[in-house]
């Protein structure tokens, strides 16, 4: 048996759920209407086959699957095997700690692309798709989300890039080491106007962000303690960069200055606590509140479970999943905001396990899943440069936010234009049988002989791995494929024109509206 040899629950559920529709009395032009009526409140694939004992011991491949389009932007179907041979445990032992794992090759990187304006972009880019630091690029481009800064403003890329370095190296840690380095960095200072912020002229802006979206939310502070922080910031400054020193060929960066001068010394009122406090001090207060475990849990849970509304409603609209959110406070608190720890609390719980394909995908990971899937761009290369200006089209513009909030996500990525942009740019990608991730598919496919319409579909639908599909996207699908009975890749006479069907219903599979679901 096919199935047997080649176990797949997702494609073997699929399967079998086509192949009910496809048989049934009313397949062809009333096929919709019948599954509309028949099967409206139950779907096959979230039925475990029963009777085959070997698919009961099979690895969930989709739990995997789950987990590295979250913990990271995705793996190849070979990669996705090979992690699903190990302990879904173990695999985020791995995840958590990104320094058992060898880096991609700076040196080759900047040689390759530059170390300036121009490299700064596709560098970042080939590190999300090639690197195997999964859940370390991941959370460095969740920092980028919740600590938004842009280059429209600084027009420096030294700071840019050395604030992604920053958070790329620290963000795994715990949260007063991330908010008091947050505190000391250019891009930061600069973008909200810290360098501004004199004892006799206090600037708001970095104390009042703080607070209301860095760390605490709105409705946990005062006023005061506004003016209170912003005081205790005074002084903390920037080294102005050398004219040019952004130039897109490289430059000097900046740094962080501290002006004892410029300091205010006065005592201040600080949540409850008083004393001359500095910036520091701010920070190690803010970092054990419990408003702070709390905000800092459901932004975890919004970009890793499942969306929420936007930041600016949390104090109104309370989280889809309290219990949740009161598991990510629990390990919060007992960690002292240690981010790797929450983060292990999160990948094993049940929660996380059942939230697949509750995110919209961001333009970042559907542009790198695509590239992931196609397994091209393993290799420094120039096509890298042009990745950014794609993920702008769709909405999310790498290092300019359209925020200080960052951007408005879940269904807010997707409107007529940008899912317009979404599946074009998917859809140009899969354009060659030559693309190693496709010739793997083509490849399966071909050593499990001749495979019926319904199991064509079936295959290639459980090694994409969207969403499950609904009703009129299985039935386009199955459309597709009855164009011609048989699919054999083994029959040379033909072999050219099934390869390119292959390519064709890879196509249609990511210009579905499920594939846009992460």
């Amino acid at each position: 048996m096919l199935y047997a040899s080649h176990p797949n629950t997702y494609s073997t559920n699929l399967y079998l759920y086509i192949h009910h529709l496809a048989s049934s009395p009313a397949s062809n032009h009333s096929c919709k209407t019948y599954v509309q009526t028949r099967l409206q409140t139950q779907r096959v694939w979230n039925t475990i086959p029963t009777g085959d004992d070997h698919m009961a011991t099979t690895p969930d491949l989709d739990l995997y699957a789950h987990l590295m389009r979250r913990a990271g932007f995705g793996v190849r179907l070979d990669e996705l095997e090979k992690l699903a041979e190990r302990p879904y445990e173990k695999v985020v032992e791995d995840l958590l700690h990104p320094e058992l794992v060898q880096d991609v090759e700076t040196d080759v990187i900047e040689r390759w692309y530059g170390t300036g304006q121009q490299g700064f972009g596709p560098d970042w880019w080939h590190r999300m798709i090639n690197s195997e630091r999964h859940l370390q690029e991941k959370i460095t481009l969740f920092w980028h989300h919740v600590f938004a800064t842009g280059l429209a403003k600084s027009a420096h890329p030294p700071s840019s890039q050395d604030q992604i370095e920053m958070f790329r190296n620290i963000g795994m840690t715990n949260i007063r080491n991330i908010l008091t380095e947050l505190s000391r960095d250019p891009a930061m200072l600069f973008w909200l106007d810290n360098n501004e912020n004199l004892k006799d002229e206090p600037n708001e802006n970095y104390g009042r962000e703080l607070l209301e979206l860095f760390s605490m939310g709105v409705g946990n502070y005062t006023e005061p303690d506004v003016k209170a922080a912003a005081y205790a910031f005074t002084g903390w400054t920037l080294e102005t960069p050398i004219p040019g020193a952004g130039s897109k060929y490289g430059g000097y960066p900046s740094a962080f200055v501290y002006q004892h001068e410029e300091h205010d010394m006065s005592q201040k009122e600080f949540l409850g606590h008083s004393g001359n406090f500095d910036g520091a001090d701010i920070v190690d207060i803010i970092a054990v509140q419990p408003a702070t475990a709390i905000f800092i849990a459901r932004h975890l849970y919004s970009f890793f479970v499942a969306d929420e509304p936007s930041v600016s409603s949390w104090n109104e609209i309370p989280p889809k999943d309290p219990p949740a959110i009161d598991l990510l406070v629990q390990a919060y608190l007992a960690s002292n905001g240690d981010i790797c720890t929450i983060l292990g609390t999160l990948f094993n719980s049940a929660f996380f396990k059942d939230s697949r394909f509750l995110r919209v995908k961001s333009p970042t990971e559907l542009v790198t899943g695509i590239l992931k899937l196609t397994g091209d761009y393993q290799t420094p290369a120039t096509g890298f440069s042009r990745f950014g200006g794609m993920a702008g089209q769709m909405g999310q513009s790498l290092m300019n936010p359209l925020t200080v909030e960052g951007w408005q996500t879940g269904q807010g990525w997707i409107d007529g234009g940008t899912l317009n942009s979404r599946i074009n740019f998917a859809v140009d990608e899969l354009d060659d049988t030559e693309k190693p991730g496709i010739r793997l598919i083509i490849e399966r496919l071909q050593q499990m002989g001749p495979l019926s319409p319904a199991e064509f579909v079936g295959e290639c639908v459980g090694m994409v791995r969207p969403a499950p599909l609904g009703d009129e996207a299985i039935l386009g699908l199955l459309n597709f494929a009855e164009v011609e009975r048989v699919m054999d890749l083994n029959d040379e006479s033909k072999r050219a024109d099934n390869e390119y069907r292959v390519l064709r219903m890879l196509q249609l599979i990511v210009s579905t509206r499920e594939y846009q679901l992460n």
